[in-house]
């Protein structure tokens, strides 16, 4: 295992600069995901840690050392790409060994290396197959696999689920953490996906054009974001955010909307009169009788799961000519017809209020 050391890491393309000066810290045996929108240099970063590209300032250490113009093979690193690179005319033996081969292993040790890989990752029965007869699990598998045989220190994966099914990328996900338990090196995992994110990381890493925008646990950016970027970006469905404005009713400062008014903690310091968006995750609705509702929402229309209601719901802004998209998750089974008018209710602990000009987060948490 490995520490990695980002120093206000920067890249630039002629005039272009993609990466602004990101720096980070990464512990021995650490599952760090980066997350982001597309475009947004998650990818790119990954690419420069491993050395396929190059780092226009800054330095990238390795246990202490500045690797910045070390070959990617002597990085210590594996990396697991999007599209698996499977060489498609070798047997999965093959395909495992074959960086072994090239760094000059003796047999014995690569036959070893390959049969504990494959033990690890439940493919000894693939080991004769060739990657046309695999299937996608079967190939990500695979393509893990000739990754630890190499021994690395620190592993490195690049959206390795995005090509598969819902269903499999579900089991895939709790493999790719129980194998992160067995094998325990420092890892460092792109997607684009906040589930994955959210279920495997003990650090997220939140990109946003080139810049980190927050840093921390998942449950840590989930419960306290510092922005309204990071808010919405995780959690599914995502949060809901309502235009308000800060205002006095009986000695009580409250959020008012365009159909109500929400509620306030005590300690929430923001002067009357200050623009604001609301954060409410669609969960923390409580659907109530419309005399007693904090706002009112119209509903579009629904979705029934079974056991949870998704509510598609439109919301007056402050602005009479607007209207704010609202999604409301209620557990159980309600029937409720479309273009209805329905009461909504939160708990003032569980509304977050950000800056309406930055994004940045009031501290009411």
């Amino acid at each position: 295992m490995s520490t990695l050391e980002l120093k206000d890491i920067r890249k630039s393309y002629g005039k272009l600069e993609v990466i602004h000066g990101v720096s980070l810290d990464i512990a021995e045996g650490e599952f760090v995901v980066f997350v982001g929108p597309s475009g947004c240099g998650k990818s790119t970063m990954l690419r420069m840690i491993a050395g396929l590209e190059t780092i226009t300032d800054g330095e990238l250490v390795i246990d202490g050392k500045v690797m910045n113009q070390e070959t990617p093979s002597a990085r210590g690193i594996a990396m697991v790409f999007q599209s698996y690179a499977l060489y498609p005319n070798m047997t999965v033996y093959q395909n495992m060994a074959f960086g072994l081969q090239q760094a000059k292993l003796s047999k014995d040790e690569i036959r070893k290396r390959v049969m504990e890989a494959a033990a690890t990752l439940k493919i000894e029965p693939l080991l004769k197959r060739r990657p046309g007869e695999l299937s996608g699990g079967q190939s990500q598998r695979v393509a893990i696999g000739r990754s630890i045989v190499r021994n690395p220190s620190i592993f490195l994966f690049d959206e390795p689920l995005s090509n598969l099914d819902a269903e499999l990328r579900v089991h895939m996900r709790a493999e790719m953490g129980r194998l992160h338990k067995r094998i325990g090196r420092t890892t460092v995992y792109v997607t684009h996906d906040q589930v994955e994110a959210m279920t495997l990381a003990d650090r997220i890493v939140v990109f946003s054009d080139g810049v980190i925008e927050q840093v921390g646990t998942p449950l840590d950016l989930y419960n306290k974001p510092a922005n309204q970027f990071v808010a919405g970006f995780l959690g599914s469905p995502t949060m809901n955010f309502i235009s308000a404005k800060i205002r006095l009713n009986k000695g009580r400062k409250v959020a008012e909307t365009g159909s109500g008014q929400l509620p306030l903690t005590d300690n929430f310091d923001v002067v009357e009169g200050t623009q604001v968006v609301v954060g409410i995750r669609p969960e923390h609705f409580v659907l109530t009788d419309t005399e007693d509702a904090d706002i009112f929402v119209n509903i579009e229309y629904s979705e029934q799961l079974g056991g949870q209601t998704f509510l598609y719901c439109a919301h007056d802004n402050t602005e009479p000519t607007d209207s704010e998209q609202i999604t409301v998750l209620v557990q159980g089974q309600h029937i409720l017809d479309e273009n209805e008018t329905v009461g909504l209710t939160v708990q003032a602990e569980k509304i977050y209020y950000f800056d309406a000009d930055t994004g940045e987060s009031f501290s009411q948490h």
